[in-house]
């Protein structure tokens, strides 16, 4: 198969185009998300000495803030907006660009937005654009304090959806009729349903004055909306089949477990059909889908009885009964679905490491290979948006050098046009990386991320240890990666036994083993690329967030003689007072939360010594390198306490500690600015280790 491409203007554009002409899948013809650097051509196998005078990207440059934000295609797939910042000199400044897709390469229209930051851009109809925007809002005021009053204020982050009119420029804001509501609520709505049969209206879900989550019909020119349902100050959304709202998914009241309701017509008694740990919501054991073929039926992805993987399958909406799977792989689990503009079920998505579909049309799976060879089999290539015929998708690539970059494919024409780049940075100044199988010490083997600095000299090495721990890393882009491997310094990324993503078998071989298998596997995945690929032993390090920054933590304990630094994120160091804060928290009547947590760290009654022994805080005199904390003071998932009472069980034995805390932030979600303060706290603890 082979495609023309539109490609940016730059040095290497012509050369680009000329290889092109030789078919999309020779590889090695272009780096992944080769647009932002203007199509950087490389050798076929990436040769790494032609990096070697490459200058890596500065700190800094890693946080400039989005290029191109996002693109949308319309509904009938004829018209594709580019949300993008136009501001020069490092200033916010969006507008979105207009492109008719049997043209990509003609005139856009431009709309500016204005200086807002853009979370989502979608189509409502083929004329109107629905955006959420961030608003900075200063709270706050005259406050009484012990001496008398003081003036405390604060900012806060505001958010509202609003329709464009691509055309003319005019906007109108969802809810913006309702003022008292529009002055009170910091956050007013998410958009649930896109009505493709009704393009004049959305379904939206925003909080009521009482606090209750409400379902409303919102007009999409007026932004008058009508209310649809009720639901519980616990609800936190929907999900539709034509429209009609078939599932709910609530909190519980303490905010421990996520609940699943369902109903077959939109009408009648909510029944459960799932709840979940909320700390383990990043790798759900249930995906909601959309419609399936049959009436009364949804598709979803779910692991059911003792299956190993999650599974896409059908859902009878009246019985709570599960069809047998539709679409799985033995030892990956589904992480997501792609579905078309009507919301009809296309594929299912896997990561082996990088992103492959099983498609319903096997047709599209040869054109889904041809772009991945377009982009040198380096980038996770994902199916955005996708016309109802499909015909016309958007396309975002992804990759360890590649922050997102947009593409128009158009298949009938066997067309790529690229559409702009998140970033500006460049392609050749960003580190490779690989995806490895490493053996470990009991004879199994694991998977392990491996990110090169650029030029792919040997030197120091860190261990970046995901959270979870039933989580998982992708062979991707990865910030915190780059910016370690800009310093020089190579990144080892263990899928170690207990990660999620590739079956329940291989999950629950960490269970009960955090203290020693799962760092195990850290150990000898570090061992291993030191060994191949003559790195220096004497200058290790690890981080991680979460799981990943207790790891770090317990690795210290463990081999003092091989890590030179440690820093946790929102990390646990203190496994036992983990599980009691689960006992008191969990609010199931059953100890559906504290029995899951139980099963994974250990029980109290039974295995006390070996929850000891694997909890850093009560191992803290052991840990020999300095040590960083960073915690975010209201971290829901990992309460404050646990790093605090870290940092007073380091001080207490004498061992050189820092702590950060981030005041009004949760579990590591804080905002660019504060990251790359962090990150410079990160790179000068390591700097100082490796000296």
């Amino acid at each position: 198969m082979t495609v023309r491409i539109s490609a940016p203007s730059g040095p290497f554009r012509d050369a680009g185009i000329e290889a092109l002409r030789e078919g999309l899948t020779r590889r090695g013809l272009l780096g992944c998300g080769a647009g932002a650097a203007g199509a950087v051509l490389l050798g076929a196998a990436g040769d790494a000495r032609s990096q070697d005078a490459v200058q890596p990207h500065a700190l800094a440059e890693f946080f400039q803030g989005h290029q191109v934000a996002g693109a949308a295609l319309s509904p009938s797939g004829e018209r594709v907006a580019v949300l993008l910042n136009i501001g020069e000199g490092g200033a916010r400044r969006m507008a979105v660009d207009l492109i008719e897709a049997a043209d990509p390469s003609g005139p856009r229209r431009r709309v500016p937005v204005g200086d807002f930051d853009v979370e989502t851009l979608a189509w409502a109809n083929e004329q109107r654009v629905m955006m959420r925007l961030v608003i900075p809002v200063t709270a706050g005021g005259n406050t009484p304090t012990g001496r008398g009053i003081a003036n405390r204020t604060y900012e806060l982050q505001s958010r509202r959806v609003v329709s464009m009119d691509l055309e003319t420029g005019e906007t109108a804001l969802m809810f913006g009729d309702e003022r008292v509501r529009m002055r009170e609520s910091l956050n007013l709505g998410h958009i649930v349903d896109y009505l493709p049969d009704d393009p004049d209206h959305v379904l939206m879900a925003a909080r009521e004055f009482s606090g209750l989550m409400a379902l409303h019909r919102v007009n999409v020119n007026t932004g008058r909306a009508d209310l649809v349902e009720r639901g519980s100050q616990l609800t936190l959304d929907w999900s539709t089949i034509n429209g009609v709202p078939v599932m709910r998914r609530d909190i519980s009241t303490r905010g421990s477990v996520i609940n699943i309701f369902v109903r077959p017509d939109g009408e009648g008694r909510w029944r459960r059909a799932w709840r979940q740990p909320t700390a383990q919501v990043a790798l759900a054991d249930f995906i909601w889908i959309g419609a399936a073929e049959r009436a009364g039926h949804a598709l979803v992805a779910a692991r059911i009885e003792d299956e190993d993987v999650l599974a896409v399958r059908e859902l009878n909406l009246d019985t709570l009964e599960y069809g047998p799977p539709m679409a799985s792989r033995a030892g990956l689990d589904v992480s997501a679905s792609l579905v078309d503009a009507r919301g009809r079920y296309m594929a299912a998505a896997f990561y082996a490491p990088r992103l492959e579909y099983d498609f319903v049309d096997s047709d599209l799976g040869a054109h889904h290979r041809a772009m991945n060879g377009f982009f040198g089999n380096e980038c996770n290539v994902v199916l955005a948006n996708a016309d109802a015929a499909h015909n016309r998708f958007i396309i975002r690539a992804s990759g360890p050098r590649d922050a997102g970059s947009w593409y128009l494919y158009d298949k009938a024409a066997r067309h790529f046009e690229y559409l702009g780049a998140r970033t500006l940075l460049d392609t050749r100044r960003l580190a490779p990386a690989e995806a490895v199988q490493v053996a470990t010490r009991d004879g199994a083997s694991i998977e392990a991320y491996v990110t090169a600095p650029p030029g792919g000299a040997p030197g120091p090495v860190i261990a970046l240890v995901h959270g979870g721990p039933e989580s998982r890393d992708v062979l991707g882009w990865d910030r915190q990666a780059q910016v370690l491997a800009a310093q020089g310094w190579w990144v080892v990324q263990p899928q170690f036994r207990g990660s999620g993503g590739y079956g329940l078998a291989f999950a629950s071989q960490g269970w009960k083993r955090w203290g020693d298998r799962m760092q195990e596997d850290v150990e000898d995945a570090l061992a291993q690329i030191i060994r191949d690929r003559g790195l220096d032993a004497a200058r290790v390090g690890i981080m991680g967030t979460s799981y990943g920054g207790y790891a770090a933590l317990m690795g210290a304990v463990r081999r003092p003689d091989l890590y030179k630094a440690a820093i946790s994120i929102c990390g646990l160091g203190d496994l036992g007072d983990a599980l009691a804060y689960e006992r008191r928290d969990d609010e199931s009547a059953d100890g559906f939360v504290y029995d899951y947590w139980t099963s994974r760290i250990g029980d109290p009654r039974t295995d006390g010594d070996a929850i000891a022994a694997a909890s850093p805080r009560l191992r803290a005199a052991e840990i020999a390198c300095p040590v960083l904390l960073v915690h975010g003071v209201d971290d829901p998932i990992v309460q404050v306490h646990q790093s605090r009472g870290m940092n007073d069980a380091l001080q207490a034995a004498g061992k050189p500690v820092e702590y950060v805390e981030v005041p009004g932030a949760g579990h590591a979600d804080w905002e660019d600015d504060v990251e790359k303060d962090l990150m410079e706290r990160y790179v000068a603890l390591f700097s100082r280790a490796f000296a």
